[in-house]
């Protein structure tokens, strides 16, 4: 199968990385003129995701190149590996966020109504456009990024509903109230996709993947007596692998084992696969795979009626 380089993917990591640094150098500067929580909050949050995005850059280029004597897969599961850090970037940054705004719940603070509300026009304005640039993004990687950034959209969102309120109405404690329930609600995204993630390093297969309605489409090829050791992985949420091996009769000629192996190609179309790999067997003692299930053994020496 072919390789795709996405190097737009990466230059929009890039473009994110700039814009969010520079801003949350601002947010810090505003958030002391205001003296509002929430945009400390995010000022120190958007740090954390400056480091990761610039990370997730770095780490993204580098998934792209392709595969060595070493490395013969290549290097796309330093996608995953960035996607991994900046999910536990992104929790450990919410968990902080927590701390410092739910103490104000219970002692609130003057905040400056006119500063929160051009802070919160640009933040809304700058994040906006960098989750925008992200979003034709497939990889896992740039899904937590956005989710990054979708976070910040949300959070300026609620300071800009905070600072139009002061503005009539002296309710300081909506400042953190808010910042709390925004928090709360990425906080609890991000552990779902955080969990995705872990299974992925694990090699578990993709969640759209049916493995056992693979099997039964492979054993329905003429031709095909049995199917086993079918593994279906992903390198980095996106490019996926299969390896399968068929067991066919041992008459089988090479026009027939080449007919076997298209109608293979005709199962899996439409998944996204980086490697395929199909293996066929002429008998149950001509694998050499160890560490078989049993039911791989029972349907490689039980032949499929077709």
């Amino acid at each position: 199968m072919g390789h795709q380089h996405q190097h737009g993917n990466s230059n929009n990591l890039g473009w994110a990385f700039a814009i969010n640094l520079g801003f949350a150098i601002l947010e810090v500067i505003g958030g002391a003129l205001t003296n509002s929580v929430a945009i400390m909050s995010d000022a120190l949050h958007d740090l954390g995701d400056s480091l990761s995005l610039g990370l997730a850059w770095v780490l993204g280029r580098y998934a792209e190149r392709d595969g060595t004597q070493r490395f013969t897969y290549g290097f796309r599961r330093l996608s995953l590996l960035g996607a991994l850090i900046n999910s536990i970037v992104l929790v450990v940054g919410s968990i902080y966020i927590l701390t410092e705004a739910i103490p104000r719940l219970l002692n609130p603070q003057t905040v400056e109504a006119p500063g929160m509300l051009l802070l919160a026009i640009i933040g809304i304005a700058i994040n906006g456009l960098a989750a925008w640039r992200l979003k034709g993004d497939k990889t896992t990687n740039a899904r937590v990024v956005a989710l990054h950034l979708l976070e910040d959209v949300l959070g300026w969102v609620a300071v800009l509903v905070v600072s139009i309120v002061l503005f009539f109405f002296d309710v300081p404690i909506l400042d953190p109230l808010l910042s709390v329930g925004i928090t709360l609600y990425i906080l609890y995204n991000v552990w779902q996709r955080l969990g995705d993630t872990v299974s992925l390093f694990l090699q578990a297969s993709p969640a759209e993947v049916d493995v056992s309605d693979i099997d039964d489409k492979l054993r329905s090829i003429a031709g095909v007596q049995s199917v086993h050791h079918t593994h279906i992985w992903s390198l980095d949420g996106e490019h996926n692998v299969l390896t399968t091996h068929l067991v066919v009769d041992e008459a089988t000629d090479r026009q027939q084992r080449d007919d076997i192996r298209q109608q293979v190609m005709h199962v899996v179309e439409g998944m996204v696969l980086e490697h395929i790999t199909v293996q066929l067997e002429y008998g149950p003692d001509d694998c050499w795979m160890v560490g078989q299930t049993e039911s791989e053994k029972a349907h490689q020496q039980q032949p499929e009626p077709h």
